[in-house]
């Protein structure tokens, strides 16, 4: 008999046949260390953790990328939705804003700064939308198999990079459409959607697990969205809405230290040659980046254990 089932024989028995004291009398986590026996699902060190996922990068990508073949597999217009969905949004934000309440009056290429507004929030929308049910949506699938539960919300994530490498082709179109001419400063896209693809990271996993013990997240969540949309300069310019509200400049500043607004910025000033947004933006989506990633895995990593039960 291997060890560990005589573990469970003298537990069962409620002594040993050597006349040492029963085993029955020691707590569970005493007779499992007695015989070097530890939890299955017992969470790891974190440096083990982000090993762990990195084996399952494999998996990460192969599950995201058929995430993306089926999500529009019964539509006729196919993978055409992920970019139909901002564009058809950013018309009809064009008409009410735009048009009828006049806000683009004081914008120079409104077109092409509404629509930039709308693809980089949409990301970031999507990607923390996809995490919060990362977790409550794949029980099966957590309570079947053994892997590192971070892996969901980051393949999420990755969803919705792959998607957003077509959705910048064609925002690259459009925006010279409106000629807008390419620049040097291009050559930034990559770094700023690097700094927002962290931040999406540890945005969906910290709502990944508030997601997986509180049902209701999925109900307060497009309301949340909602708010977020409004109040990040997606179809309006934050500096001069302010000015025009004759407001302290403060308040401008803290709009702008909002993490959608301050990525949405930096894609502006990045592609619209006369856009200007505050000189210390890059700081704000530096530090986004680093903060989300590190707080988001620290904390989704603390519940480890907890994932796919109850």
């Amino acid at each position: 008999m291997s060890q560990p089932e005589s573990a469970v024989a003298d537990a069962r028995a409620g002594g040993r046949k050597d006349g040492t004291p029963s085993p029955g009398k020691e707590s569970l986590a005493q007779l499992a260390a007695r015989y070097g026996l530890r939890r299955a699902i017992a969470r790891p060190s974190l440096p083990a953790y982000l090993r762990q996922l990195w084996e399952r990068r494999h998996f990460v990508l192969t599950y995201a990328t058929s995430r993306n073949i089926s999500k529009y597999s019964n539509s006729a217009l196919g993978q055409l939705w992920q970019v139909l969905t901002p564009l058809l949004n950013a018309g009809i934000y064009w008409v009410m804003f735009g048009v009828i309440l006049g806000t683009s009056k004081d914008i120079d290429n409104y077109p092409a700064f509404l629509i930039t507004g709308m693809f980089v929030f949409t990301y970031t929308q999507r990607a923390v939308s996809g995490g919060a049910k990362s977790i409550s949506g794949n029980l099966s699938l957590i309570r079947a198999l053994h892997f590192p539960r971070a892996a969901l919300p980051l393949a999420y994530t990755v969803q919705e990079l792959q998607q957003l490498f077509i959705s910048m082709g064609v925002l690259g179109v459009l925006v010279l459409v409106t000629q807008e001419p390419i620049t040097w400063a291009w050559l930034l896209i990559p770094v700023a959607l690097l700094l927002q693809t962290m931040f999406n990271i540890g945005a969906s996993l910290v709502l990944a697990r508030i997601g997986a013990f509180a049902r209701d997240m999925n109900q307060l969540l497009p309301f949340i969205m909602r708010t977020w949309l409004y109040s990040s300069g997606v179809f309006f310019a934050i500096g001069d809405k302010i000015h025009a509200a004759q407001l302290p400049g403060i308040v401008s500043d803290i709009l702008y230290m909002n993490p959608a607004a301050a990525f949405i910025e930096v894609m502006r000033e990045i592609l619209l040659q006369r856009h200007d947004a505050p000189p210390w933006i890059w700081g704000v989506c530096v530090f986004w980046a680093v903060f989300a990633l590190l707080v988001g895995f620290w904390f989704f990593w603390r519940a480890e254990e907890r994932y796919g039960r109850g």
